[in-house]
């Protein structure tokens, strides 16, 4: 795609997009050769269930709840709450969010984890659209029921005690559901996801990068922000269909993984080096959102974020041969529905009382060394608010665990998220 200008070709915007589309290149490159070269290795087959990709989704779940747990920061201004977080006090902190965010990895963990429950229901002689209407409910029930109740909770604490605020703060609460509506939208166009990748493969791949790319170009030159809704399903739906390659990656060759990383690693560097996309991988007020709509560095990033999940696989795989890390990786996935969808509750629960004992709204406007120095036990607070939560209302959606230990993963891995 060219665009008609009037600047040299040297000129500051000229550069940066030249920088772009060779980032695109990049991507599409690595998206199409990483993949075809796994492809000459054997699919895994072992009919044991895989610990390491239960691991990555406890891990990727602790990452988030501990991101908004520890790293929230609320200020207050006249038309009530606002969340914004450390990135964008700290100089230089944006860089830890290239592996901290960690969206990316949790929907490639939930496409191969799809792809396989599928495997496992399609074999049983289930249909296609019945699997895909019980994931919707599984997912949409508990998700709808806590949305309702605090829009419910809301009007009537708004009515009665007169907070004008109420609106944001509600907002807040239920803000991370975002996650579970691309989620249930990835559920219902799995039938698609499905059909393109048993027709067309990897090119799949490359199709949705490109459609990525176009998207930003088109946003970032002409001011299209309506478009970012397509990289709502071209983006999400990239990181998803790459779990459809799992199996393969896990079987390629050791140098497909550092072939992943350091294309995407260059690739994110690339983006962000043409001034066109922020450093940071999650929101910053006052700053373009990598996130909302996500754009291309999302792609770069979960290509990088693949490379580093297989590359650290054996020594995590060594750690997870003990029966204690086992126990911890299950327990975290068999709360992982209540534990998300809960844990804002348990910090606005938190932050409510901390606020009515100490007199005032007590949130430092910016980091300071003392804020730092408390931030290992600044998850205590919501966690001990969130427990009752889960207790009182959370418990129909932990999963119990089953009786044969060596069910292959596709038997619960995509049970919930």
């Amino acid at each position: 795609m060219t665009f008609a200008t009037t600047s040299s070709p040297t000129t500051p915007a000229v550069a940066s997009r030249q920088r772009l589309l060779s980032a695109c290149a990049s991507i599409v490159t690595v998206a199409r050769v990483a993949v075809d070269e796994s492809t000459s290795s054997p699919a895994a087959t072992s009919p044991s269930r895989d610990i390491y990709i239960d691991f990555l989704r406890a891990f990727s779940l602790l990452v988030v709840v501990a991101w908004h747990w520890v790293f929230t920061i609320i200020i207050w201004q006249d038309d009530g709450p606002h969340a914004t977080s450390p990135i964008g006090f700290t100089t230089g902190l944006w860089t830890a969010t290239w592996l901290l965010q960690v969206m990316p990895l949790f929907f490639y963990v939930g496409g191969y984890a799809h792809l396989l429950s599928w495997r496992k229901a399609h074999a049983n002689g289930d249909s296609i659209w019945r699997f895909v209407l019980r994931r919707i409910r599984r997912l949409a029930v508990p998700t709808l029921a806590l949305l309702g109740v605090w829009i419910a909770a809301g009007i009537a604490l708004g009515a009665i005690f007169n907070l004008e605020w109420i609106g944001r703060g509600v907002l807040l609460v239920v803000s991370p559901l975002w996650f579970m509506g691309v989620y249930l939208m990835l559920a219902a166009l799995l039938p698609v996801f499905i059909w393109l990748h048993e027709r067309w493969d990897s090119i799949v791949l490359v199709f949705l990068v490109a459609a990525a790319g176009t998207v930003d170009i088109l946003r970032f030159r002409y001011g299209w922000e309506w478009l970012g809704l397509v990289n709502m399903i071209a983006v999400w739906g990239l990181c998803h269909q790459l779990g459809f390659f799992y199996e393969r990656l896990v079987a390629a060759p050791r140098r497909t993984d550092w072939t992943l990383l350091w294309a995407g690693l260059a690739a994110l560097g690339g983006l962000v080096a043409s001034g066109l996309y922020p450093g940071s991988m999650v929101g910053v007020p006052g700053e373009r959102s990598n996130m909302a709509p996500p754009t291309l560095c999302i792609v770069a990033l979960v290509i990088f974020q693949a490379g580093v999940a297989e590359i650290l696989r054996p020594a995590m795989e060594i750690r997870l041969e003990r029966i204690r890390w086992q126990r911890v990786s299950a327990t975290i996935n068999r709360f992982s529905m209540p534990l998300f969808l809960f844990h804002t509750t348990g910090l606005a629960g938190y932050l409510a009382i901390r606020y009515a004992l100490a007199g005032e709204r007590n949130e430092v406007r910016e980091p300071t060394a003392t804020w730092w120095l408390f931030r290992p036990l600044a998850f205590v607070g919501p966690l001990l608010f969130t427990l009752p939560v889960i207790y009182l209302f959370g418990r129909q959606w932990v999963r119990h665990p089953r009786t044969k230990p060596s069910a292959p993963a596709g038997d619960r891995t995509a049970q919930t998220v």
